[in-house]
């Protein structure tokens, strides 16, 4: 064991090493896995370029003279496709322009060779630091503006007045599980994460899934991550959502939908607070409260032995219902004003408000939907809307009580292109990051095996 820097104090990660020189490659990759690293050995910048569309990372080591594509085109690629993820370059040439250039295009160190392996070890554990730490800061930037933006219980109705009164309390209480429910786009959510942002947890993360677009196979994975060679794809170790959120609250989107296999490791890891990742044999520890939420008959699956009793019973301690939409109409005047002010800050838009026979018309409305439909509504008035004002033309005709025109017996009925619509967003969210398949799921709001699953099925991989 090198007398230098233990890195094993510091944060493990994926390093991909590229050097066209085996006999470097091996040192680096054995000094590295030594201190507990994943770490992928590619000889070309080709490769390199290769591997990242297909995997994460935390660090690249890259070698300035490559055969193919040289360092610093590669440098330009990774740039391109996450421009977060840092880059020590490595050579036996350097100059001062060569320098100059790496640093401006966001290599975060430079290092000679021959270089002391101690001394790449602290350039490593360095980096690995600071780049944890603003993910950290960035992290609770964008918590912070979640709070403003998607924690607002909003409305004037005595069912929300209840709601915040209990959610106050449960988020000043030490209770472990919460259970949320409701019908489908009636603010779910939202409670979790207000429940979240005013308990002692808050500068902790917030972790969401739902576990209806998880595959199942997936599930336990997603939840409590895997080590490396767990299965087929499992090519680096993962850590799941309730190691992630340690410290913090992870909501486990309707829970009716989660298979029975991993409700019994869920199960485990509700009571003593211990879980082990998929093909792991060290118990890992949590603390975090968990949040579940549904807007499915629970006891009709306990009944039907589609959901485990005992978890039933352990997350039924604190139960919260959220009232639906039809059942608040006096709401829908201040949440459509919430959602014009969210629109407008977000498009750079001018809507005063609604006019009040649209104003009127919404508010006789049923709303099948709940909150999000309303959410929904006022997003596409804002499409159609050319003045300050949302008019009665601009709701939807099944609000106004109207049905379209009937389809001619034979002829093939108007439908929402739903697939077309999918694909067309995954490629809008791989457009924005360049590629990078992580933030484009962080974008779409689903798992990175979830937006893999889906380019998959439309052909974009």
């Amino acid at each position: 064991m090198s007398a230098g820097v233990d890195n094993r104090t510091g944060p493990p990660g994926q390093i991909v090493v590229v050097d066209d020189e085996k006999l470097i490659r091996w040192s680096i990759k054995e000094r590295l896995e030594q201190r507990g690293h994943e770490v992928a050995a590619l000889p070309s910048g080709e490769d390199c370029v290769a591997w990242l569309a297909e995997h994460d990372a935390d660090l690249i080591l890259l070698d300035v003279r490559l055969p193919g594509i040289d360092g610093m085109a590669v440098l330009r690629k990774v740039r391109a496709m996450n421009r977060d993820l840092p880059v020590i370059l490595l050579t036996a040439h350097g100059t001062v322009p060569m320098a100059v250039e790496a640093m401006r295009l966001g290599a975060v160190d430079f290092l000679l060779k021959p270089f002391d392996l101690d001394l790449l070890e602290l350039a490593v554990s360095r980096t690995l630091e600071a780049a944890r730490l603003r993910r950290e800061v960035s992290g609770l930037m964008v918590e912070r503006t979640n709070d403003r933006r998607f924690a607002a219980i909003v409305g004037k109705s005595p069912e929300v007045a209840r709601l915040r009164e209990v959610v106050e309390k449960i988020a000043r209480s030490d209770a472990s599980t919460v259970l949320i429910r409701g019908e489908s786009g009636s603010g779910k959510e939202v409670v979790a994460r207000a429940i979240h942002l005013r308990s002692r947890r808050a500068e902790k993360p917030f972790m969401a899934v739902n576990c209806t677009a998880i595959p199942e196979a997936l599930v336990e994975s997603e939840l409590f991550g895997h080590e490396r060679g767990a299965f087929t794809d499992a090519k680096a170790q993962k850590k799941g959502l309730f190691e992630l959120a340690a410290g913090g609250t992870v909501l486990l989107d309707e829970i009716g939908d989660m298979p029975l296999s991993a409700q019994a490791k869920l199960l485990r890891l509700l009571e003593d607070k211990t879980f082990k990742r998929v093909g792991g044999t060290m118990d890992l520890r949590a603390e975090v409260r968990a949040i579940a939420s549904t807007h499915r008959d629970l006891e009709r699956l306990v009944a039907d032995g589609r959901f485990r009793q005992d978890l039933y019973f352990r997350l039924n301690v604190i139960s919260i219902d959220v009232a639906p939409l039809r059942d608040r109409l006096d709401d829908v005047p201040l949440l459509a004003a919430h959602f014009i002010a969210q629109f407008n800050a977000e498009l750079g838009s001018r809507i005063e408000g609604i006019a009040p026979e649209a104003l009127t018309a919404m508010h006789r409305y049923s709303w099948p939907g709940n909150v999000r439909e309303l959410k929904n509504l006022v997003e596409r008035a804002f499409i159609l809307v050319s003045g300050p004002v949302i008019e009665l033309e601009h709701l939807p005709p099944d609000l106004l009580g109207r049905r379209a025109t009937p389809i001619t017996e034979g002829a093939p009925a108007p439908a929402l292109d739903l697939p077309s619509a999918e694909k067309r967003f995954i490629e809008e969210a791989l457009a924005k990051t360049h590629g990078n398949q992580t933030r484009a799921a962080e974008l779409l709001g689903v798992t990175r095996d979830t937006l893999r699953y889906r380019m998959k099925k439309h052909d974009l991989l």
